[in-house]
């Protein structure tokens, strides 16, 4: 069952790398998120905008829209181009390398709420519903990764982790025979 999540895994790591690298990357593009967060700000206006009757406003929950405008009104988008940017490239990386892999996903579909919130759709629900996949097998999905060796040196809540740190000193617990 591995293999399964193993593949599931790389495509939504794949989607989500590729998501994040073109934001870091397109550094001079009005899409820009990493320098001015211009290309935020110009989204954030665009869907915090209320149009004339009988057209409908992008974003469907008041609430919401009360949020984005409070961060255009800040001017936050520079942080946020930022985290955006940063953090679907992260959620990528992660899911790739299997490492992490539930907080990853978790991550993943957290920012995936938020763009079905601001109303865009694309391929959001998919990934979603992917992301809440691999949150709930993150055990399995993460075994043919890097969570198969991190998880057991770093410890799980129901495990204690092999490796602790106390008054500075790094010490590796062997596992005792039964």
């Amino acid at each position: 069952m591995a293999v399964v999540w193993l593949v599931l895994r790389i495509y939504v790591g794949f989607s989500w790398l590729d998501a994040g690298l073109h934001k870091v990357l397109d550094a001079g593009a009005k899409t820009n998120y990493i320098y001015d967060g211009s290309g935020l700000l110009a989204f954030w206006q665009r869907i915090a905008a209320i149009p004339a009757a009988p057209a409908k406003p992008v974003i469907t929950y008041d609430w919401y829209r009360n949020f984005i405008q409070f961060m255009v009104d800040n001017h936050w988008e520079v942080f946020f181009g930022k985290l955006i940017a940063f953090g679907e490239t992260a959620v990528g990386i992660g899911l790739i390398l299997g490492a992490f892999v539930g907080i990853a996903a978790v991550g993943g579909a957290f920012m995936n709420l938020n763009f079905m919130l601001a109303g865009s759709a694309s391929t959001n629900p998919v990934l979603l519903l992917l992301g809440f996949l691999l949150v709930l097998a993150w055990k399995t999905a993460g075994y043919i990764g890097l969570d198969r060796y991190l998880l057991p040196i770093l410890g799980t809540p129901w495990k204690t982790p092999r490796v602790t740190i106390t008054a500075g000193k790094v010490r590796l617990q062997t596992p005792q025979p039964a």
